[in-house]
């Protein structure tokens, strides 16, 4: 089976050509720009922003400043990206949430459809789906799909949180695979793999960074990964996909936006101060260790890409009848 490598995310980082560079190169921003962060300190998307922030700010010559505007599921700073200028000073870095918040959040000041700019994703965060060997036989998807079914009803699986990616991963698996599971969230990933840990769960799909060291040390055992393709950090650990499930692929992600009506050129000049961070090897090397693919589409790539998953996640959210309290 085709293994992600290396070779091939750089290829898709460098693939897409600068288009309007002699526009692009004429807008410059005129103070430090905002990057709005939709949640706290120290977590994956705070860590993403602040490791783009000064590589994209030496680019544009002027300090990008990451504010962390946490809450309400992303919403709280996707509303303040939504009332900003557009004139290229406040960008936001979201994640999988942003296509999912349409389906689940009601009474929004803002359209998720129409109120922003996408500038670029800029990383993927595959998910893996881990096990605890002591508990679970398993040694492959089938064999764990076997497991379960024989127990239908009885067994639960835990998350890093109600419609999180990891619980959206595991909830199309369950629809695809056929299987009656009962959801735990848990506040974040770390006390759900240390459920996990203690047999008080069955499954966990937890980010390559919280589980990979843990299925290496052989405590935990990952029968799946849930990217498309197979990813360097463990190339012998099969795609669901490949596993009976053609197609399947549900990832955590991080992108870049902007206001909407936000000048072409200055899509552009920020989309390629987000490639002129990503191509930076100390940077490259940091997501290395957290299990992040680092990718960096064009704006119309994007764009088209947020466009499917928001209609994805809606029907993911209904056929799961996944809701907020």
């Amino acid at each position: 089976m085709t293994t992600l490598t290396r070779r091939t995310l750089s290829a898709a980082l460098l693939a897409t050509p600068f288009l309007g560079r002699g526009a692009a190169a004429q807008w410059s921003p005129s103070r430090p720009l905002r990057l709005l962060a939709p949640y706290p300190p120290g977590g994956g998307v705070d860590t993403t922003s602040r490791l783009l922030a000064v590589p994209m700010g030496a680019f544009l010559g002027q300090p990008v400043i990451v504010e962390n505007r946490a809450g309400a599921g992303g919403s709280i700073a996707a509303a303040e990206l939504a009332r900003s200028a557009p004139d290229g000073q406040t960008i936001m870095i979201d994640a999988l949430a942003h296509t999912v918040n349409p389906s689940l959040l009601r009474g929004l000041s803002f359209d998720y459809a129409t109120a922003f700019t996408p500038i670029s994703q800029v990383v993927v965060l595959p998910q893996l789906l881990v096990v605890n060997p002591t508990v679970v036989p398993a040694r492959t998807l089938p064999e764990f799909v076997e497991w379960a079914k024989a127990r239908q009803g009885t067994l639960s699986f835990g998350s890093s949180g109600n419609a999180t990616a990891a619980h959206l991963a595991a909830a199309l698996f369950l629809n695809r695979a056929g299987l009656d599971i009962q959801h735990v969230p848990y506040r974040g990933g770390t006390p759900a793999l240390q459920d996990l840990l203690g047999g008080a769960i069955a499954f966990v799909f937890g980010t390559v960074s919280s589980s990979l060291q843990l299925a290496r040390d052989g405590r935990l055992r990952a029968l799946a990964v849930s990217t498309a393709s197979r990813i360097p950090s463990l190339p012998d650990v099969p795609t669901i996909a490949e596993q009976g499930f053609p197609g399947y692929e549900l990832n955590e992600w991080n992108g870049l936006y902007a206001p909407a009506g936000l000048d072409p050129a200055v899509t552009q000049r920020l989309y390629e101060a987000a490639r002129h961070a990503l191509a930076d090897q100390t940077v490259r090397a940091r997501l290395d260790t957290l299990g992040a693919l680092p990718l960096g589409s064009n704006p119309t790539d994007f764009a088209r890409y947020v466009a499917e998953q928001r209609e994805t996640m809606k029907t993911l959210v209904r056929e799961a009848k996944i809701e907020v309290g």
